[in-house]
């Protein structure tokens, strides 16, 4: 069921929310990959929320649709009394003494904390794979990476552990792991949801989203993460909608499935009444060539201090990531913002006349964990290519969102102006209906 559902049968009084955290608990504990999945739960702190959501319940005073729900959240989110690590042996054993905002908003919005989820390391990378801690699978392919750096809260979700996760969005963080694993990924625009208690990795980028089986919950979600209401979604259509395909970068080295899975799931938007048209915009590629600067350099002047004090606790590919960003230098790191600031204008005048902006969200399937672990060249080109096409989400300042195609670990991705989640959910809900 979707966490909208469930909302729906507590209010009901159809489901109770103390059996239902405690199934999720059970079916927590008897999963055979839940300890992949799972960087650690909150029993004692989802009861007790589980038990203040049915007292509500009983005496009609409901804090919203999804009060009484359980969800997972990332292990980077922090959480009172509970160790919050960011997958990272860097960091082991942090215990914040507050929850993070957005935590704080969903916990005063009703939702039950179910625990948290493992990630990518620092959240530095689109794959999911992280020997230090665990690599959570993918739904479709065991045996492959489930998409980073949100991979447990995909999996949490895909797996029928957590109703909906709450995962960051960097470069592509909620979108690849929800498009692996046939999800709807929201990535909020930057500066819309609060970063305070969230560990960081690069903050000028670094966005909060939800990873759900609808678009409503979705929207639900977003409300819940900052104590406002949900989107309208009602008589959302397709109909005289206006999306833009982008040919610049997003089309190119596309492997098969995503390819046919792209171009299948226009079709059908376009059969609903979209009005599609594909076009060049030469700022992306721009763009994309400053990424190297912009993301890494951040990241690196965040973490560096730590890094170099205990390189050895880390895995190495991940490090490797981030001493990448000390070859540049500030002169470069201000100048690439500068230059991102002028193409960012040029790209919102181009797409201005769009209600959004399509992409296939990953170019590649789920790679290979083991490969992944033993061919270093194939673990970098793998990683470069599964964010690239989210990652023009991320340096456009754009809205985005990930609806599955219908074919596994596909997904096409809508991104809108920044600050339009609610136009973007509207879309977002008749798309999901088209695609179907």
């Amino acid at each position: 069921m979707s966490a909208g559902d469930l909302g729906r049968a507590i209010g009901a009084g159809r489901i109770d929310p103390v059996a239902l955290t405690e199934r999720f608990i059970q079916a927590i504990a008897d999963h055979p990959h839940s300890r992949r999945i799972y960087a650690r739960t909150t029993i004692e702190r989802a009861l007790a929320e589980a038990g203040a959501a049915h007292q509500r319940a009983r005496d009609g005073a409901r804090l919203g649709l999804l009060d009484g729900v359980p969800v997972s959240w990332k292990d980077l989110f922090d959480s009172a009394g509970t160790a919050t690590e960011a997958g990272s042996a860097l960091i082991s054993g942090r215990v914040p003494k507050r929850d993070a905002v957005v935590l704080a908003n969903a916990t005063a919005a009703g939702l039950v904390c179910l625990g948290k989820t493992h990630m990518s390391e620092l959240a530095f990378s689109g794959l999911g794979l992280n020997p230090v801690t665990a690599t959570p699978p993918c739904v479709n392919d065991e045996s492959a990476v489930s998409g980073g750096s949100t991979s447990g809260g995909a999996a949490s979700v895909a797996y029928g552990l957590a109703a909906a996760a709450v995962g960051s969005d960097t470069g592509g963080s909620v979108r690849i792991p929800a498009a692996w694993n046939d999800l709807v990924g929201m990535k909020t625009t930057s500066g819309r949801l609060p970063l305070t208690g969230v560990v960081p990795l690069a903050a000028r980028f670094d966005t909060v989203g939800p990873l759900t089986r609808t678009v409503e919950d979705a929207a639900l979600m977003l409300a819940a993460l900052e104590g406002r209401k949900p989107a309208d979604l009602r008589g959302a259509s397709l109909r005289g909608m206006r999306f833009m395909t982008l040919k610049t970068v997003a089309m190119e080295g596309l492997r098969g499935a995503p390819r046919a899975a792209f171009q299948s799931a226009v079709e059908r938007l376009q059969a609903a009444g979209a009005i599609v048209k594909t076009l060049e915009a030469p700022e992306v590629a721009q763009a994309m060539d400053l990424a190297a600067i912009l993301f890494t350099v951040e990241a690196y002047g965040t973490w560096k201090t730590r890094i170099e004090a205990a390189p050895d606790r880390m895995f190495p590919m991940i490090r490797e990531r981030f001493r990448s960003g000390g070859q540049f230098s500030g002169a470069d790191y201000v100048a690439a913002w500068r230059r991102l600031d002028t193409l960012r204008a040029q790209w919102a005048a181009r797409v201005a006349g769009f209600d959004a902006v399509l992409v296939p969200t990953s170019p590649i399937l789920p790679p290979n964990a083991d490969r992944l672990m033993t061919d270093p060249e194939y673990y970098v080109a793998e990683n470069l290519l599964a964010l690239r096409n989210t990652r023009i989400g991320n340096l456009m300042d754009c809205a985005c969102l990930t609806l599955p195609t219908g074919v596994p670990s596909t997904g096409i991705s809508f991104m809108a102006p920044p600050m339009a989640e609610e136009r973007l959910l509207r879309i977002g809900a008749a798309a999901e209906a088209a695609l179907a």
